[in-house]
């Protein structure tokens, strides 16, 4: 197999990987106001995460809210969506930010790593470099990328790398020639915000073959970008990222809210109709390298 992907001959002929849909639920911006379909509250996350394993993600990338519906780092909010995901679907992968696009310290976004037992979190994203979105800047110092990124690897934590531009890929590979990130690796590549990499098949392209040889890899696409790159990334061999978090909305012209379950869904038809299996959440776990 391996010697088929070395000589470059493209899918389908060269057999498809499955495919890992990671979901994401909430992020950061999206509020009751704009979509009733968000989840906010923790049972709302937990319910939202079981229908989008049913119907065929295999991770969840959890951003965890407070009463007044805001963004918290508080670990015992994600303590709580954690075990309650497991409790039902005990396999599913779930990845916890540690975005500092808000609360921008290390004990902050820290936090939700210390916990322990079932309400450990299996990854953390780790944004590689510092951006900016529409309304504000996302900072992440090189000390801050290396401080979270040792934090995981000594807590046995695996980093989900998020990278919005290919300086953000020179900046993973520096850190794994220092040895503070180690295998296993999963990246997701994330276009189509306004200041960042466009959402076009060259940019997906380049910055998929400017990855470290072997890196597993998702697309995302944000707003009217996620459909395209989500099924430029199945095409491709690729994972995908899917959810309210990126776009709330089903359709491109934006008079259909969205729902992420049908999202999900969405993505995994598509994936089997061109005869790529969608991965359950122990395959995914085999790919990536997870325990």
């Amino acid at each position: 197999m391996d010697a088929i992907y070395d000589m470059g001959i493209p899918h389908p002929i060269t057999p498809y990987p499955k495919l890992i849909i990671n979901a994401c639920l909430t992020g950061m911006v999206p509020m009751k106001k704009d979509t009733p379909h968000v989840p906010l509250t923790v049972d709302e996350i937990i319910e939202d995460a079981i229908r989008c394993y049913d119907a065929g993600a295999s991770m969840v990338h959890v951003h965890a809210r407070d009463e007044q519906g805001e963004p918290t780092y508080k670990k015992e909010v994600y303590a709580d969506i954690i075990t309650g995901i497991r409790a039902s679907r005990p396999d599913m992968i779930i990845c916890a930010t540690t975005s500092g696009r808000i609360h921008n310290t290390f004990e902050c976004r820290s936090e939700v790593l210390e916990l322990t037992g079932d309400a450990k979190p299996d990854m953390g994203s780790l944004t590689m470099g510092s951006l900016n979105f529409p309304k504000q800047a996302s900072i992440n110092e090189p000390e801050m990328i290396n401080s979270l990124a040792t934090a995981m690897r000594d807590r046995g934590i695996v980093p989900e790398i998020e990278c919005f531009e290919t300086g953000m890929i020179q900046t993973t590979k520096v850190l794994i020639q220092r040895g503070v990130l180690v295998k296993p690796f999963y990246c997701n590549l994330l276009f189509g915000s306004i200041f960042s990499a466009p959402a076009s098949l060259f940019d997906l392209s380049h910055m998929v073959q400017s990855l470290p040889p072997a890196m597993p890899w998702g697309a995302a696409g944000i707003g009217k970008f996620q459909l395209k790159m989500n099924f430029a990334a199945v095409l491709m061999g690729g994972h995908v990222r899917v959810g309210l978090e990126d776009n709330i909305w089903f359709d491109q012209d934006a008079t259909e809210l969205a729902t992420n379950p049908g999202l999900v869904e969405r993505v995994a038809n598509f994936s089997r109709q061109i005869g790529r299996e969608v991965a359950t959440a122990s395959q995914a776990r085999e790919i990536i390298g997870l325990a």
